[in-house]
This record gives C-alpha cells, structure tokens and sequence, in this order.
C-alpha cells in the first residue's frame, strides 16, 4: 500500500470505513473531506445499519494532520481550512444517525485521537497507545478537545495536552473510558468488531439512531465551537516557532 485512499465497504449491514495514508495514516485535507463524505454517505445508506471506522496498515491507526501540508500553510485562512477538515469529521460522526464503532489497531497521535473519540464505541490493541503532541509543535489540541474531553474528561485531557510528548498507553485510554476493550493481537480486535457490529447490526434501527441522539445529548452549538477552534490552530500554525519545530520533525 502506497496511495492513501478512503473506502467505503458494505458486509452483513455493516459499513466499514477504511482510511489509509502511507505517512502513518497522517491526514492531509483530501483525506479528511474524503472521509467526512464517507461518513456522510454511510450514515445515508439505508443499507448500511452500523458504520465500523478502520485505518489500514499494522501499528499505526492515525498520526494526526500531516506535517508537510501544516508546513506549506501561509497564511491564517489556509490553517482554519485545514483544521476544519478535522472539524467537518468529527461533527459528520457527530451527526451521523448511525452508531459508529472505532477499530483501533496502533498508535493514534493528536487528530487520531480525537477520530477514536468522536466514535460511539472503540475497541482497541494493546499497541493502540495515544498522545497529544500538540503543545510540543506550537499549536494546541483545540478542535478535537471537546470530544477527548467529552470522552475521558477534562482532567485527563489535560494530563495528556501537557505531557505533550509522552505516549500513553492502551490501558490507560481504557482506564479513561476511550477505550471500551483491549485485545493482545489485532486479529482478536477484528474478531471483536465483526460480532459486535453484525449483532448491532440486528437490532431496532430507530432505537439505534434514538439513543446516538441521546448519547451526544448538548453537543449542537459544536458545529461553530469547532470551527472557532480551527480558526484558533490555524492562526497559531503561522507562528515562527511552529514553522521551525515543524520542519526538525519532517527532517528527522
């Protein structure tokens, strides 16, 4: 695999997005309008009862924005295009009628975190280990900061913003509630994701969109709260320090 690509496959009821990039499954814009239209489209699709979103690849499920497009961004409208990319994403799972359930196999990193998040219900590796890099970049976890939040709390959420460089671990994100599971092998997660949603997959779907509406209960106004974030990242993107960090990490 050496083409990123977003994918969209129906089996048994269940729509399995699929997104892959072969920098670590980092996201570049098209990949998040892409996946934001996946998410759309699936949530559309009365054949599709539960929607499962997956990265290709092994031992990294999403290493956030890539850093060659936030290198080449110039100027402030170019940075809150580009984190509303990330913002347009989360709303769609947001909004999406249908339950989504997260597959996560390796690593998540900043905007990877926020993806598994934003899910309804996320099953994990041992390997799914999670950090927030942001602050050591420059710019800040903002746009996805409600749904970490939402998830693990603000306290946590804060932990892992200022430890901006430590990774932590698969049973600490489950201690936190990001993680429903983990399993010790990635074909046990898969295992785990296929039951879980074909038996969902069976059940009442108007009772399944009753309850997603339940569960996101007082997140409307997220629609303009993550945009302002975005706005926030993509002004602070333009900075001298984040240019320069920016550029040591591409080069390392």
């Amino acid at each position: 695999m050496t083409q990123p690509y977003v994918t969209l496959t129906i089996e048994n009821k269940v729509g399995y997005i699929e997104f892959f990039h072969p920098d670590q499954n980092a996201m570049p814009i098209e990949s998040l309008q892409k996946l934001e239209r996946a998410i759309i489209d699936a949530g559309n699709n009365e054949a599709v009862k539960v929607i499962v979103l997956k990265s290709g690849g092994d031992r990294a499920f999403c290493a956030g924005a890539s850093f060659k497009e936030l290198i080449a961004i110039k100027e402030a409208a170019s940075g809150k295009q580009f984190f509303s990319g990330f913002a347009n994403v989360i709303n769609a799972m947001r909004k999406c009628p249908k339950l989504i359930i997260g597959r996560v196999q390796g690593k998540a990193v900043g905007g990877g975190v926020g993806l598994a998040a934003a899910t309804d219900y996320c099953l994990a590796t041992q390997y799914a280990a999670i950090k927030l890099s942001e602050l050591s970049i420059g710019i800040g976890p903002f746009v996805i900061e409600p749904a970490v939040s939402r998830k693990m709390g603000k306290t946590t959420m804060s932990q892992m913003t200022i430890n901006a460089e430590q990774f932590f671990s698969a049973i600490f994100a489950k201690e936190k509630g990001l993680y429903a599971e983990v399993y010790e092998t990635t074909e046990l997660l898969d295992v785990a994701v296929k039951e879980l949603a074909e038996k969902l997959s069976t059940y009442n779907p108007e009772a399944l969109k009753e309850i997603k509406t339940v569960f996101w209960e007082g997140t409307a106004h997220w629609d303009a709260l993550l945009l302002e974030r975005a706005r926030i990242s993509g002004q602070l993107v333009l900075s001298t320090f984040t240019k320069d960090t920016l550029k040591r990490f591409a080069n390392s």
